[in-house]
């Protein structure tokens, strides 16, 4: 059984744990609405702010010549998402954002308004609540709605379905969220050039039911900034905060690498030994008879292990300052100091 939005092979012994019936879940799991996790558990994936800006804005257009109280729209993983209109009169038409089983996604909920009417090609526009670029560097040119590409792509797919399916010469949709100011200062868009309300993103068309570490927002933060310190989890981000006091820092979790795609400039790598230590060689702990890292440093800080895998981290950091410190805060290794 592959999940279509990752394209992840779930394991047979995950499915077990589920206690589904094999057909029930394979279907859950083939829409992409779904995630299995190792523990059997099913967690509820939901929509993108760029998904449900194509259904408002699609549900506007089939609301020209028809009332409309649901509507399918593409994906980029391709597959259909399915969600209904609360709201629709000619022209106009009110989508919610679906919310996931991850409780902090702050777009739970929201509302998508699209306003539509026909004239000659597809024309897609940024109204109230969606923020607008005033700086370089980021998917969107400067003075632009932060509609990103993908989702631009996926908004003006749906259009295009509602105005073959109609006969239309074409549609003029903007795409406004009445709550996007107010949520937009929740946000990091005031610190990556983003003003005045949130961004229609989305590389799948659906959410995870989780917090997703990076996510376009924080590849957007790290790209823009000069001086950035990639942290592991909440402790490093801690005492990076008072260790290089002049950076900005953000939390990648274990993707590491991923963060140093989107770096440049001055960037460092800070965090517990687990973590920085096992990302610069994932297999230090074979052989070696110790269960974690912070075992082999507490009984054996001098192992050749801990100094080679070190060294693999300053390697594939491509330049990037490694520092490992423990969870008082006190500096272990520091390739600055090392070299």
């Amino acid at each position: 059984m592959i999940d279509p939005v990752n394209n992840f092979n779930i394991p047979e012994e995950w499915i077990a744990r589920t206690g589904l019936p094999r057909e029930e879940l394979e279907k859950n799991v083939a829409s992409g609405v779904v995630v299995v996790l190792s523990d059997g558990s099913v967690l509820k994936r939901g929509y993108t702010t760029g998904t449900t800006a194509s259904a408002a804005a699609k549900a506007a257009v089939l609301s020209l010549k028809k009332k409309i109280d649901s509507v399918s729209v593409p994906t980029p993983v391709g597959l259909r998402a399915h969600l209904k209109v609360s709201e629709s009169s000619p022209g106009h038409a009110v989508v919610k954002k679906i919310p996931n089983d991850h409780e902090s996604d702050i777009t739970r909920g929201l509302e998508f308004v699209g306003e539509a009417r026909e004239v000659e090609g597809i024309h897609i526009l940024g109204g109230k609540g969606i923020g607008i670029v005033r700086r370089d560097g980021l998917q969107v040119p400067r003075g632009k709605p932060a509609i990103n590409p993908k989702p631009m792509e996926q908004i003006t797919a749906a259009v295009k379905e509602a105005v073959e399916e109609l006969g239309l010469q074409g549609a003029e949709v903007t795409i406004s969220i009445p709550e996007g100011e107010r949520v937009g200062k929740e946000t990091l868009n005031s610190r990556i050039g983003v003003e005045g309300g949130i961004s229609v993103l989305g590389s799948t068309g659906f959410v995870e039911p989780w917090n997703d570490h990076l996510g376009e927002m924080k590849g957007d933060l790290i790209r823009c900034t000069d001086k950035v310190v990639l942290t592991t989890g909440r402790i490093g981000m801690k005492y990076s905060h008072m260790l290089f006091p002049e950076y900005t820092v953000v939390m990648v979790g274990s993707r590491i690498s991923e963060g140093l795609d989107y770096s440049s400039g001055d960037v460092v790598i800070c965090g517990l030994p687990g973590l920085v230590l096992k990302w610069g060689n994932p297999e230090m702990l074979e052989g070696s008879g110790y269960a974690t890292v912070v075992e082999m440093l507490e009984k054996a800080p001098e192992h050749e292990r801990l100094k080679e895998s070190f060294e693999m981290a300053v390697e594939k950091g491509k330049g990037a300052r490694i520092v490992v410190i423990d969870r008082d805060g006190s500096v272990l290794m520091d390739s600055k100091i090392e070299n």
